[in-house]
Parts: structure tokens; sequence; C-alpha cells
């Protein structure tokens, strides 16, 4: 049974998903998997490139335009003169989530001999104009 996304930061994140999932294939990757979901944590997208596995995870963001996306950073958050980075939510715990998945992922399809990496993209997205940018940051550390 699909997910439903009822809370608006569930309605960006499928968005930024799909615009990742568009990005990965313009640039040559195979879509191996999405959503892969076990109790102790998700990958968002399972990708191919060179017979090397990419876990990718996706943060995305919505903006009231993409010019104010500047090279590392966005616009500060309503309420706050923070800059807000969407990499800065890959916490500890979110790492060794995502490190386990991955090693229950590797295992049951057997790509233990493969080569692979932590990818995260972060997708700024203007929906008023229907636009977006991504931004790649390779090879995370778990």
């Amino acid at each position: 049974m699909p997910k439903v996304f009822t809370s608006e930061t569930q309605k960006t994140g499928k968005i930024g998903e799909g615009v990742a999932v568009k990005f990965l294939m313009k640039h040559g990757f195979s879509i191996l998997d999405q959503n892969y979901t076990k109790k102790w944590g998700e990958i968002d997208i399972v990708a191919e490139k060179a017979n090397k596995i990419y876990f990718i995870e996706v943060k995305s963001v919505a903006c009231e335009t993409l010019d104010k996306v500047v090279a590392h950073s966005l616009p500060t958050r309503v309420g706050t003169s923070d800059q807000y980075r969407p990499e800065d939510n890959m916490h500890p715990w979110k790492l060794k989530r995502l490190s386990r998945v991955i090693q229950t992922y590797i295992l049951s399809k057997k790509l233990d001999e493969k080569e692979w990496q932590v990818d995260l993209l972060v997708v700024f997205l203007d929906l008023k104009n229907k636009k977006a940018k991504v931004k790649v940051v390779k090879d995370i550390i778990l």
C-alpha cells in the first residue's frame, strides 16, 4: 500500500524526491529502489552508476524563490536569524539509522561485493514557479 502524505512537510519531501530521481536519471544513474523501509530506518533512493551503488538521502525545502538560494545557504527561517541548511538535519542518530538500513539492504540484495557510497541531495523547491535546484553532497561518512 503506498504511503499517504498528509502534512505540507511530507508533500514537500515527496516532490523533492521526485526532483531528485529526475536529476539522478539525467546524470546517468539507474534507480534501483525508492523508499526502502524497515522498522529501523529508510533509504530514500538507491541508485547505480558505473557499477557502484549510491544510497541517496534527500532533504527538500520549499523557498519563496530560487534567487534566494545562494551557494551553501538558504534564506533565514521564519522568526529566526539563523541560516537554514537542510543538510544540517543529518544528525548522528539519523546517520546511525541510515547505516543500519543500508547494511540490511546490502545483505538482502546480496551486494556485499559491490562498491557503494552515501550521498545527500538537497532539493530547493520554488513551488510557486515550479522550479527546483539540487545541491549534491557526496560521500557522506556514516
